[in-house]
């Protein structure tokens, strides 16, 4: 069962690093969420707690690495968000 939770979580969070990507080139929140992001994160959360209670096993580690591979896209959009209210180069209300 390990095996196919870590390819479901692979090809899940494959994503991520090219969202992560993208944010940081356009300096931009357009075509982001962030209340996505946070659900994401959230059930990142509870996978960790589920693994941790009930089926502790190798898998939980990927939980842990897309949990930070999201919570720093969170972060980039932060970040983009204030620079778009200091007027950064893509604020559309110049």
């Amino acid at each position: 069962m390990g095996l196919f939770e870590f390819l479901m979580l692979f090809c899940f969070g494959f994503s991520w690093p090219f969202s992560i990507a993208k944010s940081i080139r356009s300096r931009s929140t357009r075509g982001k969420s962030l209340m996505f992001m946070v659900l994401i994160e959230f059930g990142y959360v509870f996978g960790i707690i589920h693994k941790i209670l009930y089926s502790y096993n190798w898998v939980i580690w990927m939980y842990v690495v897309l949990f930070f591979v999201v919570l720093v896209d969170i972060l980039i959009y932060c970040r983009n968000w204030c620079l778009e209210q200091r007027g950064g180069p893509l604020n559309l209300t110049r």
